[in-house]
């Protein structure tokens, strides 16, 4: 009976099975080891070391290692740096809304109206068209569009729809959103068309032969099955138009503050420890954005 129970580890260990599940594990492991150590080296370990700056001592013309939670109260009982995390989530909610609202009804005409994939292909490259340009040029380009004597108030001037100038298109909140949602709006056309280019015809062939219309198929079956996209697509979006500060500086003439353009100056004044708290705020920000959209779609399961 001992000699058996001696035995029974060693045959355990050469079962087929619990050797190919061993193997299995150590290939898992093998694969996953990199990436741990990148996400280590250039996510969680840079994210710790803003988040240990952000408690150090910050003076007028430097900053030293003595842990302190002034800035954090300086920064949460400053009227400027909160109305700038509103000013943030406020545009972050706009631009997201509108590219939504831009982007979804081009996705749904290349991906479901338009069947030649040659022709799918060429009108998804004219989206990016504008990103073979560098993204200043792009966000300047707007200037001479909006200005007071740009070509959109000339226009409707000539036309005579308006009498005077329209001042609150440039150098204001307006010009930022209409700028963020022209620059980003391309990343919420493409994973949207993926989407869509997935439902199969038949799927919505066999919904128009019981019947039902376009607005019941596109709200049972096309808005559904698309949904992952407008999530893939809104965290794209979420994550660059939070981080902005180029956009809003350029076109606003810096009257819109983005914590984004806090954290700019602050590093520029050299005042680390501020500049790192605002980055540890825009990143819970981020992180839950993200979190909520994730909440709406299991990804790993629609894609």
């Amino acid at each position: 009976m001992a000699a058996a129970t001696t035995d029974l580890p060693e045959a355990t260990s050469q079962n087929p099975a619990v050797a190919r599940a061993r193997k299995d594990r150590n290939r898992a492991l093998m694969l996953l080891t990199p990436g741990v150590i990148w996400m280590a080296l250039f996510m969680v370990l840079p994210m710790a070391m803003v988040v240990y700056v952000s408690f150090w001592t910050q003076t007028t013309f430097s900053v030293n290692s003595t842990l302190t939670t002034a800035s954090w109260e300086r920064f949460l009982s400053s009227p400027t740096y909160l109305s700038a995390i509103g000013t943030t989530i406020r545009i972050w909610a706009i631009v997201l809304v509108a590219t939504i609202a831009i982007g979804y009804p081009v996705a749904l005409f290349i991906g479901l109206f338009v069947r030649n994939k040659t022709l799918q292909t060429a009108l998804l490259v004219a989206c990016v068209i504008p990103f073979w340009t560098s993204f200043l040029i792009r966000v300047i380009a707007w200037r001479p569009m909006l200005g007071t004597e740009g070509a959109i108030n000339t226009i409707l001037l000539n036309l005579g729809i308006i009498h005077e100038p329209l001042t609150f298109l440039l150098f204001s909140e307006f010009s930022v959103l209409v700028g963020m949602t022209q620059i980003y709006c391309v990343f919420m056309v493409g994973p949207i068309t993926f989407m869509l280019g997935r439902i199969d015809p038949s799927v919505i062939e066999a919904a128009r032969d019981l019947g039902a219309s376009f607005g019941t198929i596109f709200r049972r079956i096309i808005l559904p099955l698309s949904l992952p996209g407008v999530v893939v697509g809104s965290i794209f979006v979420s994550v660059m138009v939070l981080g902005e500060f180029a956009t809003a500086a350029s076109l606003s003439g810096r009257k819109t503050n983005l914590l984004g353009n806090i954290i700019v100056s602050q590093v520029g004044s050299l005042k680390w420890a501020f500049a790192a708290v605002a980055g540890v705020v825009l990143t819970i920000i981020i992180t839950a954005v993200i979190a909520l959209a994730l909440r709406i779609v299991d990804l790993r399961k629609e894609m």
